[in-house]
């Protein structure tokens, strides 16, 4: 039996700033809130869009440079994997996130903002990718 494939490829603008935060390890971890859009032409000739929100995870280095370069309106490429998450709410409902894990991102796109770091790299068009994260990603806790 041959394995699946799991693969989801974005390009897209943030919507927020970069979440970033450290697991219980001391593991680097970011949250990025990702739109994509398509539009198209209605029957009656009309201008459409429909608009994807997703939440993409980011792991160690990667992350880190995702918080440093990235911000509200960053356009990126990202690679991943998705992963439904279980949890439960403070209400006690269990609730599944759908997630991007990523193992690339690509910036796009010019800076809007200098980089506080004089020997830091350019933050146009930066290649990162981290390890797969140690522990199982999937029943991470904050």
């Amino acid at each position: 039996m041959s394995n699946g494939v799991n693969n989801a490829m974005l390009i897209g603008h943030l919507g927020a700033d970069p979440e970033l935060r450290a697991t219980s390890t001391g593991q680097a971890v970011a949250d990025l809130r990702m739109a994509t859009s398509r539009k198209w032409k209605d029957r009656e000739g009309t201008l459409q869009e429909d608009t994807v929100w997703h939440t993409v995870v980011v792991w160690d280095k990667l992350a880190t440079n995702c918080h440093r370069y990235l911000h509200k309106g960053s356009q990126v490429y990202v690679d991943g994997r998705i992963q439904n998450r279980k949890w439960v709410d403070k209400e006690g409902h269990d609730r599944i996130t759908s997630e991007i894990v990523a193992r690339n991102v690509i910036f796009l796109g010019s800076p809007s903002r200098p980089d506080p770091s004089p020997n830091s790299p350019p933050a146009s068009r930066t290649e990162a990718s981290g390890p797969a994260p140690a522990q199982d990603d999937s029943t991470r806790t904050w």
